[in-house]
């Protein structure tokens, strides 16, 4: 250290602290980034790197941001999931000797980024930590922008993998010693040290945060795997964020068995938030978000990817969307929510002492509006919306606090002054009163000095450097009084100071500083009053996110023309004239509705017809209906009956995991046995083209084998599409499995897809002619049709006249595979062999 320069030798203790972090230091209107930070930074930024004199003998590497555009670089960098270290001159630079003194004020990371201009501000921003123990994951993840705590216990790591998806945390914390590996390749992981996830600490830390003697009644007394991930993340967001967490003040337990499950991999294939390629295009929120509010963007999310189990909880959220629509108040309350603004996140920027002044402004038009819409609620009589509206409070008292204090249209930031309105402080009133006058004493000044002097061009002006001056041109400088003093000369002039502008400089310049120092007092003091108020803050800003929800649901339902469903006892799903909710809205003709029935009789569909016949939309509308149905949203359909539902999984299309060494089948293998170790018989299960990654026998046979097992052990209901016309075979065997195909027509040279579902199987493929349609070559497609002819062809099978003492297969036309099979035993068959000969069988019938 001896051999580095003051200013190094402080910059690099400091960085000492935060080795894994980049540290923004302030120097005077940059923050600067040394060494290391500076290479990494100017290569993430995009910035120059430059070298800053020497220290300890080498050049130092440095690159900088002005800090009145360091918001842009910290929203960068925080979406590359990099972590910042804010240091701040602390000290007074005209009375320190050596640097200024600097401390970290703050640490921005992905998961606890509070500021308004690095956020999604439709999106949760959520910090996650993971503990595991005893085969328990214990999880607890924090939205810091609205203070929301929740833990939840899995006893099953896909389990755990579902949630992560479910939440799609921006940090996620786990230990050093975590032997969890699929976390290990997710995005955002900080590893922690492993007593951090202690459950004395994590006891001590929680009930201190929570003011409680301890957890019970929070209800996670029997969750300690929970508790002890909910301590790590508290002792996170404390060190990162410095200061007092007053809007945490709740922890909320989470049971899997409150919600309809969706795994990781159901979230992924019905493209609820994000769609196949990752974007948000055509996605089931895309077409039912026109929420007027962020926070209400954010909890219709939270709806979507975590729907319902109680019947009851979700026919009160029917009962609110019918009222709002039979009274026809959406579109008003649409106009007035979205005056209201995220006052969610304000709340939280209050609570963390960073809230801006347009923050309050922002809280004080809010609390104008809710008067507005309290009176549009007295026009509905249904419990969900008479809860709500007890929940807005009117805050008068505040909304008058607010009306004195803040100006009308205050600057973006308290530094620059100019946030406290007049009449607030009579200390603050007199100090801006000097600041105001100082032009015209100026002015005053500069006549006067004029007219005592005799020199015309006199003049009275101000610097930052110098001050104030008075400025006379050289050639009328000797005409200068002798009590004017010398201040500056220039190549055209000098500059002067006198007594009485000096004692004025005294007075204007330090009540300036002194105007703007009691301006943050006071508005520090106004933030404290804020926070008094916080809880009953909160619990407003959550009622109007559901209000713009159940609001927004009744503008979807009258605009898509949508149904109320109905909730039932009975196991079942009786669904007339179904829509997908989504292509519906992006096809240029008309949508085919169809018709689903599934019950104690009917639990498993085999969904034959060509590809691009609808199968998988088939599949997939069923979900996103029942799906919505436990949202308490309403439906794309003329009429529906859902029976429990404890899950909803799918198996649809498979690609390499490469990274992981997983091939395509078994990728479709592991999601297949995922279904077949937890489906329950109330669950809803979509399986597509299950065994198509292997040769065809065995596909065949594991397709045959998975259908069986889930009709006949598990008893979910079941759409099961595939192009293995042998499974057609299956409802002569098994009961409460029917058949349905979606049909199509060829015309001319082509085909017409008529995307309609009909009882029985499919009777032809078309694959030659979506091959045609896909713009294969005609001459490839010519040479297929000849080589289909030549398979089907390839042998004709017949049955010995009666008198054969033993009728038996035999083969007019070569057929090795028939050939191998023909002096075998009917009892010798094994269950492969048995499957070619029906196989062959059935192309030969089929034909």
């Amino acid at each position: 250290m001896a051999d580095h320069t003051p200013m190094m030798q402080q910059y690099l203790h400091i960085k000492a602290k935060y080795p894994k972090t980049l540290l923004f230091y302030r120097m005077g209107d940059f923050y600067e980034l040394f060494y290391d930070d500076a290479h990494k930074a100017a290569k993430l930024l995009d910035i120059t790197l430059t070298a800053r004199g020497q220290s300890a003998g080498k050049p130092i590497p440095m690159a900088g941001v002005p800090y009145h555009a360091v918001e842009n670089y910290l929203a960068k960098l925080i979406k590359l999931g990099e972590s910042i270290a804010i240091c701040e001159q602390i000290g007074d630079p005209t009375l320190c000797k050596g640097p200024v003194k600097r401390e970290v004020t703050h640490i921005i990371t992905p998961g606890t980024v509070t500021d308004e201009a690095l956020l999604d501000e439709r999106r949760d921003n959520l910090l996650v930590a993971v503990h595991h123990k005893d085969n328990i994951y214990g999880l607890a993840s924090l939205d810091i922008t609205s203070g929301r705590f929740h833990v939840m216990q899995v006893d099953d790591e896909n389990a755990l993998v579902g949630e992560l998806e479910r939440l799609k945390p921006a940090e996620l914390l786990i230990s050093e010693d975590s032997s969890i590996p699929r976390l290990n390749n997710m995005s955002g992981v900080r590893r922690r040290l492993p007593w951090e996830f202690g459950y004395d600490t994590a006891h001590s830390l929680l009930t201190q945060q929570f003011h409680a003697h301890d957890l019970t009644g929070f209800g996670c007394a029997d969750l300690p795997i929970a508790v002890c991930a909910a301590g790590c993340l508290l002792q996170y967001v404390k060190e990162t964020q410095r200061t007092a967490l007053p809007h945490i003040h709740s922890l909320h337990v989470e049971y899997r068995e409150d919600n309809v499950i969706l795994d990781a991999i159901s979230q992924r294939n019905l493209e609820i938030v994000t769609n196949l390629q990752g974007n948000h295009e055509n996605t089931l929120v895309s077409i039912y978000d026109r929420t007027a509010t962020a926070m209400g963007s954010r909890l219709l999310k939270r709806w979507l990817i975590c729907p319902l189990r109680n019947h009851d909880l979700l026919r009160q959220r029917q009962q609110a969307i019918k009222e709002i629509i039979q009274n026809r108040i959406y579109t008003d309350l649409y106009g007035l929510l979205r005056k209201v603004g995220d006052i969610e996140r304000i709340m939280a920027r209050i609570a963390l002492k960073s809230a801006r002044p347009r923050d309050l402004m922002q809280l004080r038009n809010a609390f104008s509006i809710l008067p507005l819409i309290q009176d549009q609620l007295t026009q509905t009589n249904s419990n969900k919306i008479n809860m709500l509206r007890q929940e807005i409070n009117l805050f008068p008292e505040l909304k008058e606090l607010l009306t004195k204090a803040i100006v009308e249209n205050p600057p973006v930031i308290i530094r620059d002054g100019g946030v406290i309105a007049e009449g607030y402080d009579q200390e603050l009133d007199e100090l801006n009163s000097i600041n105001k006058n100082a032009g015209q004493f100026l002015r005053d000044l500069e006549v006067r000095e004029k007219q005592r002097t005799g020199i015309p061009t006199l003049k009275v002006g101000y610097n930052r450097v110098h001050g104030y001056y008075i400025e006379i041109s050289r050639a009328q400088a000797r005409q200068a009084p002798d009590e004017y003093i010398r201040r500056q000369t220039l190549k055209n002039g000098e500059r002067y100071i006198t007594p009485e502008l000096k004692e004025f400089e005294n007075k204007a310049l330090s009540s300036k500083s002194r105007a703007l120092a009691r301006e943050k007092f006071l508005y520090e003091q106004l933030l404290d009053k804020l926070v008094q108020h916080l809880k009953p803050l909160q619990e407003c800003a959550s009622s109007l996110a559901e209000l713009d929800v159940l609001n927004n649901l009744a503008e979807r339902a009258e605009t898509l023309h949508l149904v109320k469903p109905e909730f039932s006892l009975k196991p079942g799903i009786h669904i007339q004239d179904g829509r997908h909710p989504v292509i519906e809205q992006v096809l240029d003709q008309p949508f085919i509705p169809n018709n689903i029935h599934l019950d104690d009789n009917r639990r498993m569909l085999i969904i034959t017809g060509p590809n691009m016949g609808g199968k998988s939309t088939y599949m997939r509308q069923t979900a996103l209906i029942v799906l919505l149905a436990h949202v308490g949203s309403f439906i794309p359909a003329k009429h529906a009956v859902i029976g429990p539902i404890d899950r909803i999984f799918t198996r649809i299309g498979a690609s390499d995991e490469l990274a992981s060494g997983r091939s395509t089948f078994m990728v479709e293998m592991t999601e297949t046995a995922n279904i077949l170790h937890n489906a329950s018989e109330n669950s809803l299960v979509l399986m597509d083209e299950i065994g198509r990654g292997t040769s065809t026998f065995d596909g065949l046979s594991l397709a045959w084998a998975s259908a069986a097992y889930l009709a006949s052990e598990v008893k979910a209901f079941t759409l099961f599409a595939t192009h293995y016309f042998e499974l057609t075979l299956i409802p002569d065997h098994i009961p409460d499995i029917v058949n349905v195909h979606l049909d199509a027509t060829e015309y001319e040279d082509g085909i017409v897809f008529l995307h309609k579902v009909n009882e029985g199987p499919a009777n032809q493929s078309y694959g030659l002619q979506v091959a045609q349609l896909a713009g294969v070559p005609n001459h490839v497609i010519k040479q297929a049709k000849q080589k289909l002819y030549e398979l089907e062809n390839h042998a004709v099978i017949s049955v010995k006249p009666s008198n054969v003492e033993q009728p038996d297969l035999f083969v007019q036309q070569s057929n090795p595979a028939l050939e191998e099979l023909e002096s075998i035993r009917p009892d010798e068959l094994t269950p492969r062999q048995a499957l070619e000969i029906i196989y062959q069988l059935k192309k030969l019938l089929v034909k």
